[in-house]
């Protein structure tokens, strides 16, 4: 029996090879396309997903896990362990945290042999993918769930993402930005480039190309880890050329300790919109 096991969610962008290694649980949120309901990462890859999307954008939607979601991970994770950490998107993100914490709530009479502690990841995409699969690799060592929850929290204080959006047309979705103001930077093909800081997604900057953008994208990771050994993870959405380049780009100007590829969830692409690309990063101790 595993000491812990690690639950999270599907945002974190983890890579079905990720998961499968690590033994790691994760939770997927709702896809709404024309009155039917999918799995993400289940039902429906990244993929099919943004094609739905771009067949009808305003027919497209989506929705958090339900408490049921949450526990019955819960339940499958607690016959290979007794002390479970779930790790979540921010909970000024998303509501998963707190659909989580329902579940532990409901868990403690049906399973009362097992730990469960609830961690804020206070990001998203596979950012919080990193604190996941941090947490995932400490408990694959054996390690107590204290020690399991230290190190998670160690990596949510140093990782980041920065993502390079192909248009700023959707992200009135977001709520961050009135709808007139994002369809007129569509017009004037504005890009913005987003980062988390505090469990919110910020704008760090605009841009008028994508090659523009992507150098910015590059700066911005270098000034933040330097020379030094960095753990990073290229994403895009519907735009697997790009990425592969820019992973190829990555693995050049940078010393990778890790460099995987991975999609963004397409529930942030509902706002971000097909095209974005990103890198998720922290820099080794």
């Amino acid at each position: 029996m595993q000491k812990v096991v690690i639950v999270t969610d599907s945002l974190a962008c983890l890579t079905k090879e990720l998961v499968e290694q690590y033994g790691i649980r994760v939770v997927p949120l709702n896809i709404h396309f024309n009155g039917k309901v999918y799995k993400d990462w289940v039902d429906i890859t990244p993929t099919e997903a943004y094609e739905l999307f771009l067949k009808a954008p305003e027919s497209w939607g989506s929705s958090a896990p339900s408490p049921m979601d949450y526990l019955e991970a819960y339940r499958e994770v607690s016959k290979q362990t007794e002390n479970v950490l779930c790790v979540t998107a921010s909970a000024k993100l998303s509501t998963t945290n707190d659909v989580a914490k329902l579940a532990k709530e409901q868990a403690k009479a049906e399973l009362p042999r097992t730990a469960i502690e609830i961690s804020d990841s206070e990001t998203v995409t596979a950012a919080e993918g990193f604190v996941a699969l941090a947490a995932a690799r400490t408990a694959a060592e054996g390690k107590s769930l204290a020690e399991v929850v230290k190190v998670a929290e160690e990596i949510r204080d140093r990782v980041t993402f920065v993502a390079l959006l192909d248009t700023i047309r959707y992200v009135y979705r977001s709520g961050r930005i009135p709808k007139f103001a994002a369809r007129a930077g569509s017009i004037l093909n504005i890009k913005p480039l987003l980062t988390t800081s505090s469990g919110v997604v910020r704008t760090i900057g605009l841009v008028r190309s994508k090659e523009h953008g992507i150098a910015r994208l590059l700066k911005i990771v270098k000034d933040k880890v330097g020379q030094g050994p960095v753990h990073i993870a290229v994403m895009h959405a519907y735009a697997l050329d790009e990425a592969q380049r820019l992973k190829e780009r990555v693995a050049s100007e940078f010393n990778c300790a890790e460099l995987w590829l991975t999609e963004f969830s397409p529930l942030m692409g509902y706002a971000c919109g097909t095209g974005t690309i990103g890198l998720a990063f922290y820099k080794e101790d």
